[in-house]
């Protein structure tokens, strides 16, 4: 299986840790482990998308996709305590921790469970976020991007933050042609986050 952190291999040896984080004026605790992306804290793409992401106040169903051990899903849904949110991965590991840290953290509005990309997605949403699994492929990223229409509601968001050096502006380009517009939210060390709307 190849290796990388977009799968649910479980071979490597875990070695749990317990990290804590400030985001969003709320102090965040999160399990961690080998085989997770980025498990020796919330990785800096991460931290702009949490912290740009223009969720509207109307919105009630959110999905994270490759939601890891859910720093993105789990900080939102602190904020939004008003909106569900759906996380989704691969990775069997990082959804046991994702759902060990939604209880952590005393959140009662996320739901955690595997999916690859949206094979076991069968509801649509006000809003698509994620940091893609960039190691993953070019195929995986852009399955996650141009499939993402299909589950939005008409007016609903996809947003998500990608590095420049790994391809944030062909994103863009490519999202201009799956929805009609991309705009981007902020830049920030050379990440991108970025959104389109379904007309």
């Amino acid at each position: 299986m190849t290796n990388h952190y977009y799968n649910n291999n479980l071979e490597t040896k875990s070695n749990k840790r317990l990290i804590k984080e400030h985001i969003l004026n709320h102090e965040l605790s999160f399990i961690t482990d080998h085989g997770v992306f980025s498990k020796g804290g919330i990785d800096y793409g991460s931290k702009v998308l949490i912290e740009n992401c223009p969720l509207d106040m109307n919105y009630k169903f959110v999905l994270d996709i490759g939601c890891g051990y859910g720093p993105i899903g789990i900080s939102l849904a602190k904020e939004f305590s008003h909106i569900h949110f759906d996380l989704v991965d691969v990775n069997i590991r990082a959804l046991d921790l994702a759902r060990k840290n939604a209880t952590l953290n005393n959140l009662q509005n996320i739901s955690v469970f595997e999916s690859n990309i949206y094979e076991m997605i069968n509801t649509k949403y006000d809003c698509i976020i994620s940091n893609p699994p960039i190691r993953a492929g070019k195929k995986v990223v852009y399955q996650i991007l141009n499939e993402s229409d299909n589950y939005l509601e008409v007016g609903g968001m996809l947003c998500v933050v990608m590095q420049k050096k790994y391809g944030a502006k062909s994103a863009i380009d490519n999202l201009q042609q799956v929805y009609g517009n991309c705009s981007i939210v902020c830049r920030d060390r050379g990440y991108y986050v970025f959104r389109s709307i379904k007309k």
